[in-house]
């Protein structure tokens, strides 16, 4: 059967209101207009639903039993379409972010601080973890977005960028390189580097930019997690290439950092997975993200820092 709901609403109120002049000004449709709904109604069912007379319409046995079923199922379907639309309106419930370990360090307690302040009655979650691993939570549901170093090309994620920020030399303030207000990657020539390992986004970057300046340097450590390159460098390990993410230094260590030119960057994107809608919770707090990774970039830019 080919019946539309349209025709069934016509239905309902010629039985709610008992005729078809009543019905019209109820619905705002023309009589002729109701009665030709009916007639394709019952055509499509094969039976007749109402009896029509110059003075009234009434149900038939077959229209009664009809209306008596449908009735409450339309007013059921109305009140589901009325929750679904306020449910997307709706700015409360659990969001889940995923990030790698600077990142949540670094940005995130801004971003749920700022979260908590704009929307009270949204709690977000955050899963601190390795890039691959932020990835996989992303594309399994796991979380509801996540935040990455630029994965690069990616067919089954959406991405936006919201942050660009650049490597810099981090070592003693007794290096060589103390002494330069900008430092080159050739001058990396043959250097002993402390550098994360590649469960982090920023590693293939690092690699990339020393090849294109053709430096061959001694990695001598690779460190799991960040923060660990502070007192690796200050222990006169090595030298460190970090984004400017990972400051500030930690109080009263002997370090400087120094900008690495030409200045390579690095792109903090936000990725969920590709044509899906987000929650309107999870998308606020997407917003909240990008407002916080814009007022750390404009704050830099006043500290000079990039």
């Amino acid at each position: 059967m080919n019946y539309s709901l349209k025709q069934l609403k016509v239905f309902i109120a010629v039985a709610r209101y008992g005729g078809f002049s009543r019905t019209g000004e109820a619905i705002g449709l023309s009589q002729s207009a109701i009665s030709h709904s009916i007639k394709e109604l019952e055509g499509e069912m094969g039976v007749r639903l109402l009896d029509r007379t110059t003075r009234e319409v009434t149900l038939t046995d077959a229209g009664r039993r009809l209306a008596n079923r449908v009735e409450p199922l339309l007013d059921e379907l109305h009140a589901m379409l009325l929750d679904t639309r306020s449910f997307g309106t709706e700015q409360n419930g659990r969001v889940r972010i995923a990030s790698s370990q600077t990142i949540s360090a670094h940005l995130m307690p801004q971003c749920i601080a700022s979260g908590s302040q704009q929307f009270p009655d949204i709690q977000v979650l955050l899963r601190d973890q390795s890039q691959q691993l932020v990835l996989n939570s992303v594309r399994n549901a796991e979380v509801d977005f996540g935040i990455v170093i630029d994965p690069g090309p990616n067919t089954d994620l959406d991405s936006e960028a919201i942050l660009h920020e650049p490597f810099l030399l981090l070592c003693q303030e007794d290096s060589p390189f103390a002494a330069l207000k900008a430092v080159p990657w050739q001058a990396l020539q043959n250097a002993r580097l402390v550098l994360q390992d590649y469960a982090s986004g920023s590693r293939q970057l690092i690699d990339k930019a020393l090849a294109e300046f053709g430096v061959q340097a001694q990695i001598v450590q690779e460190i799991g997690h960040p923060a660990t390159l502070f007192p690796m460098v200050e222990a006169g390990i090595g030298i460190s290439v970090l984004p400017a993410l990972a400051l500030p230094l930690p109080s009263g260590s002997k370090l400087l950092i120094r900008p690495l030119v030409p200045e390579v960057n690095r792109a903090l994107m936000l990725v969920k997975r590709k044509n899906r809608s987000l929650t309107p919770a999870a998308l606020a707090i997407w917003q909240v993200v990008k407002q916080q990774a814009q007022a750390l970039t404009d704050k830099r830019s006043l500290q000079g820092l990039l």
